[in-house]
């Protein structure tokens, strides 16, 4: 059970908002986060709503860290802002995505010359422009939507062991082995990463990219892994269902995992939409 007295305990907040275009959407937003049976906190999160070349644009992102805090944070803190100021954010965004992780991640590096410790962060993101819904996702954070109830995945966690990820890994002259899980270099579960110097150049911020219309997507769910190895995205769905406000419904989330033994960082964002 999660207590209101622990000096660890859920931390939560939310807003709403509207945007006019060829139609008006109106959504709200949730964030939970918790430091769970870690020792240390390493996920972060962000909520932007933000106005870009005249364009209303909303962000949400959860970042998970590993090796440390460092990477998630510089996560929080520049990567909205290298995206939003891509001069071809309005016009082309799929590739203002591309380049805008690519650069974070060059810049994070550059910064961290001086570190000795390997450390990195996943990123799942979702940008809401016009009537867009853009995800984009690196590593085994996850983002996924209720359509008419059902669950839809919008990001594919880059494991190792993904047929295509293990063929650009060993064909950038790296290999994974099994260690409990398969890891890369015998190090790290996750296939994609911002950071993780010592193990560039087969450990990249690529980003995968998917589409789609905001007007059929009931809600998202943006989670750190320490929700989804524990709960699956049917199951996500239904829990978040049973409430209608973003806030209560990623607390609800969070407290599941927690229940159902997750021993991870869980960190949630939920975002419901009424499209009309």
């Amino acid at each position: 059970m999660i207590s209101a007295r622990d000096p660890n305990a859920l931390f939560s907040g939310g807003g709403m908002s509207f945007f006019t275009g060829s139609r008006t959407t109106k959504f709200s937003y949730g964030y939970s986060s918790f430091k769970g049976k870690r020792a240390s906190m390493e996920d972060f999160y962000e909520t932007r709503i933000s106005e870009v070349d005249g364009q209303m644009v909303a962000f949400f992102g959860v970042f998970d860290g590993h090796g440390g805090s460092r990477t998630a944070e510089y996560l929080k803190n520049n990567l909205f802002k290298n995206l939003s100021t891509h001069p071809d954010f309005i016009k082309d965004t799929k590739t203002a995505i591309v380049e805008a992780f690519r650069q974070t991640d060059e810049a994070y590096l550059n910064e961290e010359k001086g570190q000795q410790k390997n450390a990195g962060s996943t990123a799942s993101t979702a940008v809401l422009l016009g009537n867009r819904l853009l995800v984009a996702n690196v590593g085994d954070s996850r983002v996924v939507a209720c359509r008419a109830g059902s669950a839809i995945p919008l990001s594919i966690d880059h494991k190792p062991d993904r047929d295509d990820e293990r063929q650009r890994i060993e064909g950038a002259g790296g290999f994974i082995i099994w260690a409990g899980t398969w890891r890369v270099g015998g190090v790290l579960a996750i296939s994609r990463a911002f950071g993780d110097k010592l193990l560039k150049p087969y450990i990249v911020a690529e980003p995968e990219i998917q589409e789609e219309e905001i007007g059929g997507v009931d809600f998202l769910i943006i989670a750190s892994d320490g929700l989804w190895n524990v709960i699956s995205n049917k199951d996500a769905v239904t829990i978040a269902q049973e409430e209608t406000d973003a806030e209560a419904a990623s607390r609800k989330l969070i407290k599941e995992a927690y229940a159902r033994g997750s021993s991870d960082n869980i960190t949630c964002v939920v975002v419901r939409f009424e499209n009309s």
